[in-house]
């Protein structure tokens, strides 16, 4: 039987596939060796709690609806930490890239805290109303054009009554294309 027939058939792999294959595992099994020194014990100094006059309060992550346990560290009111919850029967000690990231969305030094508009090449702050008004000349001007080149996204934080304002505003606008955040 000649090597051509024996590649097509599901349960046969070729001398390429395997030198291939073989070659992945190699360079995946010497990056793991390389790497296997990455982690150390912490030092007594990084152990000291960071924020002593903290609390940790139990609650559940809000990025989509599963509801994965998150172990907040708060200080004066304002979130400054989080752990995943080991004992969560939902998350069971896990978290997805989304909700283990999250914090950053809070704390983040380049998360943007007012309007932006690109300027010649470099961003420039603008008023709210400013923002509104060009945001609203665009979706008019999309809306006019071909209103299915945009699309609306709920999130997990909206009631079922905002949830029901967007599918309603945007099947006013003329799309179907809604769907919602976690999907992403």
């Amino acid at each position: 039987m000649s090597e051509a027939r024996l590649n097509t058939t599901p349960n046969n792999i070729g001398r390429r596939s395997f030198l291939k294959m073989a070659a992945l595992a190699s360079t995946c099994g010497a990056a793991g060796f390389a790497a296997s020194n990455v982690t150390r014990e912490a030092t007594a100094q990084e152990m000291v709690n960071p924020f002593p006059d903290s609390k940790i309060v139990k609650t559940v992550c809000t990025v989509c609806s599963v509801g994965c346990g998150v172990l907040a560290e708060v200080e004066n009111g304002a979130w400054v930490r989080q752990e995943v919850a080991q004992d969560h029967p939902v998350s069971a000690g896990g978290h997805c890239c989304k909700g283990a990231d999250v914090i950053d969305m809070v704390r983040s030094h380049c998360r943007v805290k007012y309007p932006m508009k690109k300027v010649g090449g470099k961003w420039q702050r603008i008023s709210m109303t400013q923002a509104l008004d060009e945001i609203g000349a665009k979706l008019k001007a999309y809306r006019e054009k071909n209103p299915e080149q945009v699309m609306f996204l709920g999130s997990a934080k909206d009631s079922n009554e905002q949830s029901y304002y967007i599918s309603k505003f945007s099947a006013m606008f003329g799309t179907n294309n809604l769907d919602h955040q976690a999907r992403i």
